[in-house]
């Protein structure tokens, strides 16, 4: 292998030398060493100069303009989902208001049920008192008309026993007169 090195750097140096001998210069030398040809290079060059500047035109400007149009897309769709959980928080707290508030009707209607309902308790327990006042009262006015009725029966029963009576002890017959 060292051989095989040595016999390649010699092979140069025997170019490099004839190159010099030329006059082609440096450049030349190692153009020449390499097998480059001046104006294939050129036309590879200018080639792909052409090559690079349509890619650049016609392909890279495109996908440039495509992937800048989806990172826009992509910021679009995350400003609005920053919109969209905004909207969200704030529904979630005007559901929670109006759950508590909702729950604050819902005890205020049943504490006016209440009262209402002890109300008209209070105006029926007042309607029935007076009711039973009222039979009290009837029971007791029929109480002393009968007391009275019977009060007037038995005085005129009396009458009427002390008449039979005065009349067999006396054998008169007495009249109001």
């Amino acid at each position: 292998m060292s051989s095989t090195l040595l016999l390649a750097a010699a092979d140069v140096a025997a170019e490099a030398a004839e190159a010099a001998a030329s006059g082609r210069g440096m450049v030349g030398e190692v153009a020449h060493t390499f097998g480059v040809n001046p104006q294939l290079l050129i036309s590879q060059i200018i080639s792909f100069c052409v090559v690079a500047f349509l890619l650049h035109r016609f392909a890279y400007k495109p996908v440039l303009a495509v992937l800048e149009e989806r990172r826009q897309r992509i910021q679009e769709g995350l400003d609005n989902a920053e919109k969209i959980k905004a909207e969200l928080a704030r529904t979630e707290e005007a559901r929670k208001a109006a759950m508590v508030e909702a729950g604050e009707q819902a005890t205020k209607l049943i504490n006016d049920a209440k009262a209402a309902a002890a109300q008209v308790l209070e105006k029926e327990s007042q309607k029935a008192m007076a009711a039973a006042n009222e039979i009290v009262e009837r029971a007791r006015q029929s109480s002393e008309a009968e007391l009275a009725r019977m009060k007037e029966e038995l005085r005129q029963e009396v009458g009427r026993l002390v008449v039979e009576t005065t009349a067999k002890v006396t054998g008169k017959v007495l009249t109001v007169e």
